[in-house]
């Protein structure tokens, strides 16, 4: 099978469900035969769980913001430092098959956040992560799908437009579709065209009504609420396993992704 180079990020206010959403995407485009990088950057980490890795092989996964030792060999500075002079083109090429665990066909890559002083400003760590996901998403030939935190802090102009895909994960609340309002304004702000929905977890009859409230943007397709996600998450079971109906969903989402993408 051809190997396919699709880059799809995943976004929302916390708690809607992108993680979700990203691990089945992860799960049928691997099923497909390709290969796929599911990247967590979400200071919130949890991809990994959802994507049903073993414990053992997620303690042993380190984000990329707290390498310190490859921080420091890759930028020529200390993390944490600001003014320092380092190297704003470090090699990264290296760390997507390196500093990475593997499981079922996927590969998991923890970005991190930066929680020392200089976030959001240039520091040696933020360069190497915005370096890094410009290489992801512009250079590497594979599906990586990028579970984001609502904020787009690490995503430079020309990483956003080069994304092929970037959903709003949207469930029925003021607040959820406040942030989707400054998600688009955001990917916008940055040049990205191709924004979309997927409404989670709806209750029967609320559809209709979230899809006016939402109708800047369209929408791909759409998960009910179920206990049976509640219940994975808390065991840390992969959904991808556990509900045939929820697959069903996400086939006939990436059905539509690869559609508009053709």
């Amino acid at each position: 099978m051809r190997e396919k180079s699709i880059k799809i990020a995943i976004s929302g206010k916390g708690g809607v469900g992108k993680t979700t959403l990203s691990s089945l995407l992860c799960y049928l485009y691997a099923r497909d035969g390709q290969r796929v990088l599911a990247v967590d950057a979400d200071p919130d980490a949890n991809l990994g769980t959802a994507l049903g890795f073993p414990p053992e092989l997620l303690t042993k996964l380190t984000p990329i913001s707290e390498e310190r030792k490859l921080i420091k060999e890759r930028t020529g500075a200390e993390p944490g430092t600001i003014g320092a002079i380092y190297s704003l083109n470090p090699q990264v090429d290296d760390i997507p098959d390196t500093y990475v665990a593997e499981y079922r066909g996927i590969k998991l890559l923890r970005m991190g956040s930066i929680t020392q002083g200089g976030t959001g400003c240039a520091c040696p760590e933020n360069t190497l992560l915005k370096s890094l996901l410009d290489h992801i998403v512009l250079e590497r030939n594979e599906i990586a799908i990028l579970d984001m935190e609502a904020g787009l802090e690490h995503f430079g102009r020309g990483t956003a437009r080069g994304v092929d895909a970037f959903i709003i994960v949207v469930e029925p609340g003021r607040r959820s579709i406040e942030t989707a309002h400054a998600v688009v304004k955001l990917a916008n702000d940055l040049g990205v065209q191709n924004v979309y929905a997927v409404v989670n977890k709806v209750h029967e009859g609320q559809f209709a009504e979230l899809e006016q409230e939402i109708n800047f943007l369209p929408i791909l397709g759409h998960f009910p609420y179920d206990p049976v996600v509640v219940d994975a998450d808390f065991h840390g079971k992969n959904l991808f396993d556990l509900s045939e109906s929820f697959v069903q969903e996400a086939e006939k989402i990436k059905e539509k992704i690869d559609s508009l993408l053709r």
